[in-house]
């Protein structure tokens, strides 16, 4: 029989969302224990138990809003007072339940392998994030460069993309050695359901880029989801500099903290017009 760890592990692998509700604190008598646990899974369904009847229905509600806003909630019921919680099975007490969402780790698909990737790679791998490595040349995109990264391709990039399907969750940085390369990716990414985009250049090189994938038939609301120039504007000079910059933005995603990311995005918009 799967536990209820195991399953976390196993929600995590497959790159899906959860919630754990644990009992932190008792006071009298409660139809469970201290320490009793609930998961709640993406899809609803659950796995273990914190007592039963409203206690629970309104647990799992709470776990259903910390798994859309990926922030963790505490909650207490007076089992005693509220007589919604009365069920014939409790003597009556206190109890307090901690949620706290189970993610997947942050997947990043890093196209390029040049100065500014493998300097993107080493922060984005301390900042909690696996790496997937993508490059066309095998003198960059190698375990020499890149020792830690989940997966290594190195082959052209519309054959790699081809094998890639990327969830709601990913991350992924565009840095290529050329307009051209980058263009191929882009038109491939914005079809995806990837959480976050972004792709290096400057703001006329973006704007260019608009432009001619308006005219093959793109949509201009799904190039408004790409971060170009990507990364938070921090004045950043050097490829380690730039690197900070885009695994800053990332994590202001990952993290709900998208205001300042907000900011840059009108201020982008304007100049475009």
């Amino acid at each position: 029989m799967i536990d209820i760890y195991e399953e976390i592990v196993k929600l995590r692998r497959e790159g899906r969302k959860a919630a754990l509700a644990t009992i932190i604190n008792v006071r009298g008598s409660i139809p469970s224990f201290q320490s009793a646990k609930m998961l709640v899974r993406d899809d609803g369904s659950i796995m273990g138990t914190v007592g039963g009847g409203c206690v629970e229905a309104e647990v799992w509600q709470a776990a259903r809003e910390v798994i859309e806003k990926e922030r963790p909630t505490t909650l207490t019921f007076n089992l005693n007072h509220d007589p919604k919680y009365d069920t014939g099975l409790v003597c009556g007490g206190t109890l307090e339940i901690y949620v706290e969402p189970v993610l997947p780790t942050a997947l990043l698909y890093l196209f390029g392998a040049g100065h500014v990737a493998v300097n993107v790679y080493k922060i984005a791998l301390q900042a909690g994030f696996d790496v997937i490595v993508i490059d066309d040349r095998e003198s960059y995109a190698n375990r020499e460069r890149f020792p830690e990264a989940r997966e290594i391709h190195a082959e052209d990039f519309e054959k790699v993309c081809a094998q890639f399907i990327p969830n709601e969750g990913d991350f992924m940085v565009i840095a290529t050695r050329g307009h051209r390369d980058d263009m191929r990716v882009l038109r491939w990414a914005v079809e995806t359901p990837i959480r976050y985009l972004g792709m290096i250049g400057s703001q006329r090189k973006w704007i260019a880029i608009c432009d001619e994938l308006e005219r093959e038939g793109i949509a201009r609301e799904k190039l408004d989801r790409v971060h170009s120039p990507v990364g938070l504007d921090i004045g950043a000079i050097t490829p380690e500099e730039i690197a900070v910059a885009i695994v800053a933005e990332m994590i202001a995603i990952r993290r709900h903290a998208e205001a300042g990311v907000k900011r840059k995005r009108v201020e982008r918009k304007v100049i475009g017009t």
